[in-house]
């Protein structure tokens, strides 16, 4: 099938801002254009893309389909063309990262000063998301790099290399303040719990700590992201494993106290994970090198 390539560029525009008339402005073209072109394109793939709406289009099932595959194409199509014609050395560019959250806070975070005081023309988008959700899209290439945090399955396509290892310690707010003596996990079963949410691997991480431990623990708090815990933690609404960093001027100031218990609590890393069969841009070369070195 003999496509124009120069179709698929106008569906990613129509796709990205969802109304023909946007998209034919950043092309600067026009609506009458774009709208032949996306229907020249349907008729081809013998398929509908877009469904037209008062206040724009929407991408029929068939069209998000074909736009997961367009953006990823499209943004290595303009990286590539950043490093021939217009990055005439590795200080210019988009880096795409993805970093869960502890990862920012324990690592990253510290890191990105330094990084764009000595190179501020290069920017820099941070994709936030679970363990799972940043390695699926790793693997479909819509990231450069990420920094994950410990467990999680490695595909045999990505390489992992250490960046910092961490250690959590079970803490709750000041309610809890009787609770500094060595305690067992199964006296503190009838606790409120507070923790991720189920899908997320630092729930599987703990939901496994309890099984081997022979303690049947059910979380009374799921939260979508660890930034949650310690609000809710220091508002005495239960207790909750947290990076022993984080944690530290919580303690510190008296808002939290730490829940000491009888048994070892599982070490965790942040790793660097790339795609070992794909190149980075200039720009993401730069930053990797830059992670690893610091």
């Amino acid at each position: 099938m003999d496509i124009n390539f120069e179709y698929y560029k106008i569906f990613y525009y129509v796709a990205k801002y969802g109304n023909i008339t946007k998209a034919a402005a950043a092309l600067g073209s026009n609506q009458p254009n774009v709208s032949r072109i996306m229907k020249l394109l349907e008729t081809q793939l013998n398929c509908r893309l877009i469904i037209r709406e008062p206040r724009g289009i929407r991408l029929t099932e068939t069209g998000q389909q074909l736009y997961a595959h367009v953006e990823i194409a499209y943004r290595h199509l303009l990286k590539a063309q950043e490093e021939i014609c217009g990055q005439p050395s590795s200080g210019e560019g988009t880096v795409e990262i993805g970093a869960t959250e502890t990862a920012l806070h324990l690592f990253l975070f510290d890191i990105l000063h330094d990084f764009k005081t000595l190179y501020p023309a290069i920017k820099i988008n941070i994709h936030n998301h679970t363990t799972h959700e940043t390695l699926k899209q790793l693997s479909s290439g819509k990231l450069d790099f990420a920094l994950i945090t410990t467990p999680f399955e490695t595909p045999k396509s990505v390489r992992c290399e250490k960046m910092l290892d961490f250690h959590e310690i079970l803490v709750g707010g000041t309610k809890y303040k009787d609770l500094r003596h060595a305690m067992s996990l199964s006296d503190m079963k009838n606790y409120p719990w507070i923790g991720l949410a189920r899908g997320t691997a630092t729930y599987e991480l703990y939901n496994d700590f309890f099984l081997r431990h022979n303690t049947d623990i059910s979380l009374d708090m799921e939260v979508a992201t660890s930034g949650l815990m310690l609000p809710l933690i220091e508002n005495n609404l239960g207790i909750g494993f947290v990076p022993k960093q984080l944690a530290l001027p919580f303690l510190q100031e008296g808002k939290l106290v730490q829940v000491q218990i009888d048994c070892e609590i599982p070490r965790r890393q942040i790793q660097l994970v790339s795609d070992k069969g794909r190149g980075k841009s200039l720009a993401a070369d730069t930053f990797y090198k830059y992670l690893k070195n610091h």
